[in-house]
């Protein structure tokens, strides 16, 4: 089968599951999202353990699974906000572990463990709180996750398509020596699009606010497509993964995301939206 036929099925069914798990149920929503953090942290500390350095994978999984499951519990109203307290003990726990543990570098483990959290599962945690928007009785809102995606989906593909029409100025050599300014522009004409066509459908958002996120989208996704780009030169590696056929690893489909969701998380507290 060729790349392009591996690509294309592999990616119509990763939407379909990823739509399908979003509307179903907010349970099948943060199942999803819980499978996403796991394998993600999982892939990350892989890369790192590849290179000779040791992320405490045990340790890693273990706080990242509890951060993610008490802020789903707390977003959707299931249990007060006391509960994400429990984090903080586990956090300084993993100091101590690498006290019994033999390691000339202990604090470079404790780093790229830590790294791990707040470069996925934290990003994750908080979109537990777009999903419920708990301004609104934490009622699960699909619409508002559903017009997340096709905003930064629309944003890729945008991109894509007129860089590969248009490219010619170099946005980032130094890191994605792919992208270009050109690119850039047509993924921002493709989010804002998105964006108003959402406003139609998603009324959670009106219409300026949805602009708002989808431009924040656009931007802080861009970087963290750069941010990811960056990671895998400075470990001279390709793919983060292979686990999704033709597309390379979870880290690769999800750069985006990771990046874009506290600066969108941000917005929407400050305009009272959570």
């Amino acid at each position: 089968m060729s790349n392009f036929w591996t690509r294309a099925i592999t990616g119509a069914v990763f939407v379909a599951l990823m739509i399908g798990a979003i509307i179903v149920s907010p349970y099948t929503f943060m199942l999803l999202f819980m499978t996403v953090n796991l394998l993600s942290i999982i892939e990350f500390y892989k890369l790192f353990i590849k290179n000779d350095l040791t992320p405490r994978i045990f340790s890693g999984i273990v706080l990242s699974a509890m951060l993610y499951a008490t802020s789903a519990l707390v977003a959707s109203g299931t249990f007060d906000s006391k509960v994400l307290l429990l984090n903080i003990p586990m956090i300084f726990l993993i100091f101590i572990f690498e006290l019994f543990l033999k390691s000339e570098k202990p604090f470079e483990n404790i780093a790229y463990t830590l790294l791990g959290v707040i470069y996925l599962t934290l990003p994750l945690a908080l979109f537990n709180s777009l999903a419920f928007l708990p301004g609104e009785n934490s009622v699960y809102h699909s619409g508002v996750i559903i017009g997340y995606f096709l905003i930064l989906w629309a944003s890729d593909t945008g991109a894509y398509l007129a860089g590969m029409t248009f490219g010619k100025h170099k946005l980032f050599e130094r890191h994605s020596p792919k992208k270009t300014w050109e690119g850039s522009i047509g993924g921002c004409l493709s989010a804002l699009l998105l964006g108003y066509i959402g406003s139609l459908f998603y009324t959670q958002l009106n219409l300026p606010q949805w602009l708002m996120v989808s431009l924040i989208i656009v931007v802080t996704g861009t970087f963290g497509d750069l941010i990811e780009s960056m990671l895998k030169r400075s470990l001279k590696i390709k793919d983060s993964g292979s686990i999704l056929p033709g597309h390379g690893g979870i880290l690769d489909r999800f750069d985006g995301l990771f990046i874009s969701i506290p600066f969108v998380f941000s917005y929407l507290v400050l305009i009272g939206k959570i």
